[in-house]
């Protein structure tokens, strides 16, 4: 519990200097990408952006490490970076997405920014 805790805590501070070094970013559409790669994208989940998010005019980019098991599905998350109101939605549309099959589990790093639309 108590390292869970610190683990959120962790995070919140992430996000609050990942803020504060961002200044004002505008971005217009919600977009995922996966970085560097090692296996092929099927499908990649669409998050929604938050009622909090739109109503604190939150913008950003979550940082998503998903297991892709053999079949290509993704098996778990872990949010890696980007604030907290965001995250959530994120790991929900990481989970929706789907790789190519491949050989063995691997693991990837999915990019979700968000912006007011």
């Amino acid at each position: 519990m108590v390292k869970r805790a610190k683990g959120i805590l962790a995070l919140c501070l992430l996000a609050v200097v990942g803020a504060a070094s961002l200044g004002t970013v505008s971005l217009r559409a919600q977009d995922a990408e996966t970085a560097g790669s090692k296996r092929k994208v099927k499908s990649l989940g669409k998050p929604l952006y938050p009622d909090l998010a739109r109503k604190l005019n939150l913008a950003g980019v979550v940082k998503v490490e998903v297991t892709i098991g053999t079949d290509g599905k993704v098996k778990r998350t872990h949010v890696v970076g980007g604030h907290p109101v965001l995250a959530l939605e994120a790991e929900r549309a990481a989970m929706q997405s789907e790789f190519e099959p491949g050989p063995k589990e691997t693991t990837e790093v999915i990019e979700f920014k968000f912006g007011p639309q």
